[in-house]
């Protein structure tokens, strides 16, 4: 069989009809096994989690006030645009590898690659991150059962310890849990999402009774002096610019809006499982609209209820939600909570890593990179080495890694991701009109222009130096393309996966 491609160079693109066939070779098939219920689980299980209930209070005491609702809904309404154009993609091209799949399909071999660099970094360093947060959450459960986690294994060096092995463990799980094959991880996905889900139901359902309307007045508090290194590692580059360095107010909405977006981390991975779907032209864009609708519609509750439960100056801590229900006075609630979270935070580590293993699947099938990283368990039907590099890199960077400052890298990431899928979908449109699309974005290309746009500016409010991090890794990616995978790319060669 030979590949076939579009144009020539850096840009040459991947045919649809290529791309599509390429599923279909032995030692690089996916199980098709998802339908449209399992997805939108599967995307409601990693976006509750650490934005909501750990962000939301931090946004919240610094920058929004009660306002982080606010903050929550421009984000969302963000994501909502660009998820559009996410739906459009992944029903017209159900295969896996998400933005790095569709890009190579529209705009050409080098901006794939680059994108698919980029979602290496947001996934593997986002499942990093998030399992630190786990290990947070572990000793605080331990705590409230009378049981103590030696310091010495229970954070990494910049805490005082040798290893963060609670973080260490979690992924490691998670890693064997991916390998044993999708339908485990979908079963693992919906119990623990079930449990997340009652968790928060319980969070608005006690919640509301404690609930004080001088709590949210101002709603939006006025502008002053704000303290950018503590939360978000420094200033962000709009106000930069502008020479603004107030918070609060209008900007303190935004701002917090960028800082909130971690909480939609994940939603575009729905995307990347394209090829393990029944019926993907119906089930991607169901599971992509209708996770991030649900998820949006919880966070902007969960937060009003945050900040009419306690005055917002008070929820810049580690577990606002578990602050929020210590204040109630029922006994145990904080535990109840705790356990909770860290049960709901289980299930990102996991999808994250499953993200980032069905990316760098397709790039590895593409030839990108080496073609024998991507071959599937002849029992499990998996890729099971990527996976296992995955989650001992993770487990790594959780283990012995503090990750804050680096957290920010994982929402640039993502916008970008958003960024590029938003134009592409305007320039498949053009280029192949003839491609039978289930689902077409509306408005067209007005909505993915906007939904361009509105990604670059929550980006701006992000650090200046969150920016030169990700200029840096993009920098490296290009150094890696130039020698390896533009030499071995498969529109190259014509070489078969």
């Amino acid at each position: 069989m030979t590949v076939t491609s579009r144009g020539a160079g850096l840009f040459r693109t991947k045919t649809v009809e290529q791309a599509i066939k390429d599923t279909e070779e032995p030692d690089f098939q996916l199980r098709k096994a998802l339908g449209p219920v399992q997805l939108t689980v599967m995307g409601i299980g990693v976006l509750i989690g650490t934005g909501v209930f750990v962000l939301a209070g931090e946004a919240a005491a610094l920058y929004s006030g009660p306002a982080v609702s606010l903050s929550f809904l421009i984000s969302g309404i963000v994501c909502a645009l660009a998820a559009l154009c996410y739906a459009e993609f992944a029903s017209t091209v159900p295969v896996a590898g998400s933005a790095y799949t569709f890009s190579y399909a529209s705009m050409g071999e080098f901006i794939a690659w680059m994108i698919g660099w980029d979602l290496i970094l947001e996934f593997t360093l986002g499942a990093a991150t998030v399992a630190k947060g786990w290990s947070g959450y572990f000793d605080s459960v331990a705590g409230g059962l009378g049981l103590v986690v030696p310091e010495a294994v229970s954070g990494g060096p910049g805490s005082g310890g040798v290893i963060d092995l609670p973080a260490v463990f979690v992924s490691l799980l998670m890693m064997v849990v991916l390998i044993i094959g999708i339908r485990l991880s979908a079963w693992v996905n919906a119990s623990i999402t079930t449990l997340k889900l009652v968790i928060v139901a319980g969070i608005i359902g006690i919640g509301v009774f404690y609930v004080s309307g001088e709590n949210w007045s101002p709603f939006i508090p006025p502008s002053q002096p704000a303290d950018y290194e503590s939360a978000v590692g420094g200033q962000p580059l709009l106000l930069q610019i502008f020479g603004i360095d107030s918070g609060f107010g209008l900007t303190g909405v935004f701002t917090g809006a960028a800082i909130v977006f971690f909480a939609y981390l994940g939603f575009d991975i729905v995307a990347t499982l394209s090829e393990e779907v029944k019926n993907p032209q119906r089930t991607m864009p169901i599971g992509i609209l209708a996770s991030l609708a649900i998820a949006t519609v919880l966070y902007i509750i969960v937060s009003l209820i945050y900040t009419g439960i306690l005055p917002y100056e008070q929820l810049g801590v580690e577990a606002p939600a578990a602050a929020a229900m210590a204040a109630t006075g029922i006994p145990a609630a904080e535990l109840i909570i705790s356990a909770g979270i860290l049960i709901g935070l289980t299930v990102v580590i996991m999808t994250l890593m499953l993200g980032q293993t069905r990316v760098a699947f397709a790039m590895s099938r593409d030839h990108l990179l080496p073609p024998t990283l991507g071959k599937v368990h002849p029992k499990f039907r998996t890729p099971y080495k990527l996976t296992i590099i995955t989650g001992v890199v993770a487990a790594g960077l959780s283990g012995f890694l503090e990750l804050t400052e680096l957290a920010n890298l994982v929402n640039i990431g993502t916008l970008a991701a958003f960024v590029l899928v938003s134009i592409g979908v305007i320039v498949l449109r053009r280029t192949r009109p003839d491609l039978k699309r289930t689902f077409r974005v509306p408005l067209m290309p007005v909505l993915p222009i906007v939904s361009a746009i509105l990604c670059f500016a929550v980006a701006l409010f992000l650090p200046g130096s969150t920016w030169l991090r990700f200029i840096a890794w993009m920098i490296l990616g290009t150094v890696v393309y130039y020698f390896y995978g533009r030499k071995h790319s498969r529109l190259v060669t014509g070489e078969k996966a």
